[in-house]
């Protein structure tokens, strides 16, 4: 079986933009990546087999709800996640943590892990970090993450600290947890908006010597520029040759401007729950299709994209099965919002490729923002 490792195949002349392929038991996977969101082992409102017809190499999965419902004994149980869900390509887990630390209604931190009610019957549960890796390897995922604490934004100094402690003394835990060799685990850097911390923790975790690296703690509330601020500081200090997740964040524009800045992999909800609202992305910037402006627009979902929901369907039909809210019209704007992304990534590493992706890369941000 094919052993996890990452390929780092051209560098960008003029950003840090790479062009990459990450190796693993169930495929390869072209990067920069966009990995669509399947929280519950789903991706929602698309099968496995649509999600492959749009090019998706890698979907994402949440290790806290999978250990919730339907359990993560049940999942190894039924052969592991891959078999469990029918998707016979790579998957990413991630540790949980983010999920436990948004409870925060419903948590207590202490230095072992983190106890915490479910949001689903309130009953009691301690995830840390042997926990973590136990549940994420029982779900089998050719990529887990290791478990660590997110700070909010705003957050104190003092709690930003404790966070970046945690998070090195829980990555060490993790490791000696890790047992399977046909998975990867990627520690995880945190530090807020403090380049000192950001330092600090990427310093401990690249001794670690992970296979790859997640950059957590950003788009949590922070403004856009403190986050790519925060981003260009942090990329700088991970290892050149092991790939960079930037995780969470999922906007057109956030993701071009993480290329740049030497991001490989990306995830988020984005697509997905603005799909669910009624509005795609376009070339031009979002529509909200569920607008009474598009009653009688009879043009395509969006005129630039050559996907099923685009070529077959217009933005009055569409709007027209979100005000029924029938189940067809979340569909179509899901695969409508997914495959924009799939594009958006597949043309970034063609322009990576030839050597044209600074040029590139600012026309298109002009166009999403609507100044082109």
């Amino acid at each position: 079986m094919e052993r996890f490792r990452f390929e780092l195949l051209k560098e960008d002349d003029q950003t840090r933009a790479r062009l990459g392929r990450l190796v693993t038991p169930h495929g390869e996977v072209a990067t920069p990546v966009f990995m669509p969101v399947g929280t519950q082992g789903t991706v929602k409102g698309m099968t496995p087999e649509e999600l492959e017809e749009l090019g998706a190499e890698i979907i994402l999965c949440n290790t806290y709800h999978l250990y919730l419902r339907p359990g993560h004994e049940l999942v190894k149980e039924a052969g592991g996640l891959h078999t469990f869900i029918g998707w016979s390509r790579p998957i990413l887990t991630d540790s949980g943590g983010f999920q436990v630390f948004s409870l925060s209604h419903l948590r207590r931190i202490e230095e072992q892990g983190v106890w915490f009610r479910s949001h689903l019957d309130g009953s009691s549960h301690f995830i840390g970090p042997k926990e973590a890796i136990a549940i994420q390897q029982a779900l089998g995922a050719d990529i887990m993450m290791a478990f660590d604490e997110c700070p909010p934004y705003p957050a104190e100094r003092a709690v930003v600290e404790q966070a970046v402690a945690r998070t090195y003394a829980w990555a060490k835990e993790c490791q000696k947890a890790w047992s399977r060799e046909d998975q990867a685990l990627f520690g995880i850097v945190q530090g807020g908006v403090h380049k000192d911390l950001r330092a600090q923790s990427a310093e401990q975790l690249v001794a670690l010597d992970f296979p790859g690296y997640g950059i957590g703690g950003l788009s949590v509330g922070e403004p856009t520029e403190l986050m790519l601020e925060t981003l260009a500081w942090t990329t700088q200090l991970l290892p050149r040759e092991k790939p960079r997740y930037l995780m969470g964040v999922g906007t057109p524009e956030d993701l071009l401007e993480g290329i740049a800045l030497g991001v490989d992999m990306f995830d988020c909800v984005l697509p997905t729950r603005n799909a669910r609202h009624g509005t795609i992305f376009t070339r031009t910037g979002n529509v909200t299709v569920r607008n009474a402006q598009y009653a009688r627009d009879f043009s395509p979902l969006d005129p630039e994209c050559d996907c099923y929901a685009c070529t077959k369907f217009t933005r009055a039909y569409v709007r027209h099965l979100l005000k029924a809210n029938e189940i067809l019209g979340v569909r179509l704007t899901t695969y409508h919002n997914l495959a924009f992304l799939i594009r958006l990534m597949k043309e970034a590493r063609e322009h990576i490729a030839a050597g044209t992706f600074s040029s590139w890369q600012k026309r298109m941000l002009n166009r999403l923002r609507g100044k082109e």
